[in-house]
């Protein structure tokens, strides 16, 4: 969600702007600009296209130059149009481009009119580079400190001046901004993969963090305006994670890199320790006697799986909470709460907001199931589990998903094992499982060909219904998630007891019901609820274990996956769900990768 770029250097820097747009595509946008300091001139280049048009855009008109700054916009403040694109101008004289959400920028916008300046967005962005341009008193770096202390809300920003050549200044409160240090040259960028072959030192800006770039200096002070050294870190983008090769689509590619996904993220684990969670793992797991997790969308599906996971291996009491929504309530802090965060990115704006709250409520310890080892979360837990599914371009996510329940699991087998309640032979079994996800993932792959025939069918309708039961209930959640993400068919999910509470009115021929169906203990109560649907005419869908004795007939078709894998089993099932979204909106000619109204990774609350 919403992407930045900054550069001040000696060489036309044009093309590393348009480079980095181009790696934080997968964020998600809908629309993008770049402004440029040239001949003592603000000048800039706009699209509602993609990062592409921009490029012809600046090519067409030979755009160049030593400073400037890009963007990619998410829109919230102002639909995606050219006046709202990024950067901003204020009087041809401060240029700027933003991420987040200014709360208080009416009340700033009314005092800019005020003072006499023009609005020619609907933006919350546009107020900034008003402000900033009302503060300037002939130094950036100074300007911008006081301005951004008159700011409410999320923020990361870049600026430059017409009348300061050769300087980028950027500031970030709870929004991520990284500062790349090259010879002779800075960048800016909200992430380092967009700095990717340009430079891999990289400083993570801290909140209330304010950076003054020049060739040959990056002076950085805190939020009370202390000077303050940050560790520079080697980091190496993947850039080639991010190449497509033979497949059609991204989200297609990380359906199929899942048993790798898997793999990498299971290196090394060969038994079961505390000490997978960082050094003081088992000091804080001993003390904790419940567990928080807190997550978002498709994350807070792998919290709502691992609560199963965790009361039945560990007896430690599990509440799921939507990040979102547990920090504005009223809740019980308890001491001795495992705080745990679940998001692919680390940056996820309303789980971090969330994990502060938990902090301030009384709550310390923390980990985080993380895909970003340099992130924001990774930064401000206890303890942390860095999933290895890399970089996941698709919006909708697939291998991230699968890769945080496996660490999950391991947490829940963890707390088992400091609980007393995992001997050896259990451990050494559930081990061996785990290793052997990749193989019995793969085979599920295989059942593509008929979950195509499937998605021909789902093609044309509008609604569906998924039911799954325990462990399996969170998803459904998940595929009904990943079908409305991409083909725009709205789904829901329920527990399959819940059919009778109200879900069955909606339930005719012309209602697809997909069904989980693993053959565990709750198998012959959904088989009972799915007699249920088909009383009413329903057509059901369902993805069964070899061994779970559904047979198709009738307004029931069956796809079997190749074992029955107990604890594991999730994982599994959600690859079918996976592989039916992405057919069925490839069959509707939807944007897969890029799904309307969505971002990848979302920044603002």
């Amino acid at each position: 969600m919403c992407g930045i770029v900054g550069a001040v250097a000696q060489r036309n820097i044009t093309p590393i702007l348009l480079e980095g747009l181009k790696r934080l595509e997968y964020r998600g946008y809908d629309s993008c600009g770049v402004a440029l300091h040239v001949d003592g001139k603000l000048l800039r280049a706009r699209s509602i296209a993609r990062v592409a048009d921009l490029e012809s855009q600046v090519n067409a008109t030979h755009l160049a130059g030593f400073t400037g700054i890009a963007h990619t916009r998410w829109a919230t403040h102002g639909a995606p149009s050219s006046d709202n694109a990024h950067p901003h101008f204020s009087r041809e004289r401060i240029a700027l481009v933003h991420n987040g959400i200014i709360e208080n920028h009416d009340e700033l916008r009314a005092e800019l009119k005020t003072a006499g300046y023009q609005f020619t967005s609907q933006t919350d962005t546009e107020v900034i580079a008003h402000l900033v341009d009302h503060l300037y008193g002939g130094d950036l770096f100074d300007t911008v400190q006081q301005a951004v202390k008159r700011l409410t809300g999320a923020f990361a920003i870049a600026v430059f001046c017409r009348d300061e050549p050769h300087r980028v200044v950027g500031a970030r409160r709870g929004s991520p901004l990284v500062v790349g240090i090259g010879q002779g040259e800075n960048f800016l960028a909200s992430d380092a993969l967009a700095l990717a072959g340009t430079t891999d030192q990289i400083i993570y800006l801290e909140e209330g963090d304010v950076v003054d770039l020049q060739l040959q200096r990056c002076w950085i002070v805190d939020a009370d305006g202390r000077a303050v050294q940050r560790e520079v870190k080697t980091v190496h983008a993947h850039t080639g994670a991010a190449e497509l090769g033979p497949y059609r689509h991204f989200m297609q590619k990380e359906i199929f890199e899942q048993p790798r996904a898997i793999a990498d993220t299971l290196e090394g684990v060969t038994s079961i320790m505390p000490e997978l969670f960082g050094d003081k793992a088992f000091g804080i797991f001993k003390q904790i006697d419940s567990v928080l997790i807190l997550a978002c969308g498709t994350s807070y599906y792998a919290g709502l799986t691992a609560k199963y996971w965790i009361e039945s291996l560990a007896k430690v009491p599990v509440s799921v909470e939507i990040a979102s929504e547990y920090r504005y309530r009223d809740s019980v802090p308890n001491p001795n709460t495992l705080v745990v965060t679940i998001s692919q990115s680390g940056e996820t704006a309303d789980t971090l907001a969330a994990l502060k709250h938990a902090r301030a409520q009384g709550m310390p310890h923390t980990l985080t199931i993380c895909n970003a080892a340099t992130s924001a979360m990774v930064r401000e837990c206890e303890l942390a589990y860095i999933t290895r599914a890399g970089i996941e371009v698709g919006v909708a996510s697939t291998k991230a998903f699968s890769t945080q329940l496996v660490a999950l699991f391991l947490l829940a087998l963890a707390l088992a094992q400091i609980k007393g309640r995992l001997t050896d032979e259990q451990e050494a079994a559930q081990v061996k499982a785990l290793r052997h996800l990749p193989s019995a993932l793969s085979a599920v792959l295989a059942l593509e060909p008929q979950i195509i025939a499937w998605a021909d069918d789902f093609a044309r309708k509008e609604n569906a219904l998924f039911l799954g039961r325990g462990l399996h209930y969170p998803i459904a959640l998940e595929g009904a998630l990943k079908l409305k993400e991409i083909s725009y068919i709205h789904a829901e999910a329920y527990p399959a007891g819940e059919l009778k509470h109200g879900p069955l009115a909606l339930v005719t021929e012309e209602m697809p019901v997909v069904t989980v169906a693993p053959n565990d203990a709750l198998l012959e109560k959904l088989k009972s609820n799915m007699h249920e649907v088909r009383a009413r005419g329903g057509q059901l869908y369902v993805f069964a274990d070899a061994d779970s004795h559904i047979v198709p007939s009738e307004g029931i078709h069956v796809i079997r996956l190749p074992e029955h894998y107990g604890l594991l089993s999730p994982i599994l099932h959600v690859v079918p769900l996976q592989l039916l979204a992405y057919h069925t909106a490839l069959a509707r000619g939807t944007d897969v990768d890029k799904p309307r109204n969505l971002a990848k990774s979302v920044t603002v609350e």
